[in-house]
């Protein structure tokens, strides 16, 4: 039976800059830039599961604001994803920030044309990023855990 990967992901954006994490791609072993992201665990909650990943590849505690989309991306080296993309709000400015994650090498703040430049792990950061600028944003009440 065909099971896809459950991942989650967080967009946090602070006066037209988005929060990215640089780290090593597991598959290729090249640095690359990802929006804080990672899997659903056991008994864990599509929010909590986003909110645990923002604190452990950035240092910081925020809560999710609005589910930005569900995500079903193939993958090249043959894994199927199924990415829930939540939006983030920062109301003052970021702090410095922390990785937990010892396979995140840092967290920075980068503009849409910086983005566009970048090494990214998939282009679902990308489309992510762009979505959240011009999609419609879902009530976190869409989700019933």
């Amino acid at each position: 039976m065909h099971k896809p990967n459950v991942t989650v992901a967080a967009i946090v954006s602070y006066k037209n800059k988005f929060l990215l994490v640089k780290e090593r791609d597991k598959f290729t072993q090249r640095i690359c830039y990802n929006q804080p992201a990672g899997h659903l665990e056991k008994d864990e909650t599509l929010i909590d599961a986003a909110q645990r990943e923002l604190f452990e590849e950035t240092g910081l505690i925020l809560q999710a604001t609005s589910l930005l989309g569900i995500y079903n991306f193939h993958a090249p080296n043959g894994v199927h994803y199924l990415r829930f993309c939540f939006n983030f709000l920062l109301t003052t400015e970021p702090k410095f920030t922390s990785p937990q994650d010892q396979d995140i090498i840092s967290a920075d703040w980068f503009s849409l044309d910086e983005i566009q430049h970048l090494p990214l792990r998939s282009p679902l950061v990308l489309k992510c990023i762009e979505d959240s600028l011009i999609k419609p944003h879902i009530s976190l009440d869409f989700i019933t855990d």
